[in-house]
């Protein structure tokens, strides 16, 4: 097992996630791949994306949060044990653990927030409630 690699784990159902750091003592750090979010995040968020070249039967995304006062994002990062780990489907590219490290660092920096991001967070908000892409 090593960082950059693609697996299976058994959560609820089976799940594809993307391991980030391997360290058994602590777990393993990982991410969950998801759907693209079918809107313009620009200004909210970085979405990296996997799929069929990284063994998966679909296209999928990792999809990294913009911090902002007041709000904590869902980025679908998650500590993982050995254990949990199912059968492995592939390794991202350096360029994508690039891109995944640039996400990273700005997920976790604190975004100034101008009334067009928030404008923009207004709107996939409505796009995503139900009925709210059709």
């Amino acid at each position: 097992m090593q960082r950059g690699e693609v697996w299976w784990v058994e959560f609820d159902q089976r799940r594809p996630f993307v391991l980030l750091s391997v360290d058994d003592a602590s777990g393993i750090r990982a991410m969950q791949v998801v759907a693209p979010a079918g809107v313009d995040i620009s200004g909210l968020g970085v979405e990296v994306r996997v799929g069929a070249m990284e063994g998966l039967p679909f296209e999928g995304v990792l999809r990294f949060a913009f911090a902002r006062p007041g709000l904590t994002p869902c980025t679908w990062l998650t500590t993982v044990a050995r254990d949990d780990l199912i059968e492995r489907a592939g390794v991202l590219s350096s360029a994508q653990l690039s891109e995944i490290e640039d996400a990273l660092r700005l997920g976790g920096q604190a975004q100034e927030w101008t009334p067009a991001a928030t404008a923009r967070l207004s709107e996939l908000r409505d796009a995503l409630r139900p009925g709210g892409l059709g």
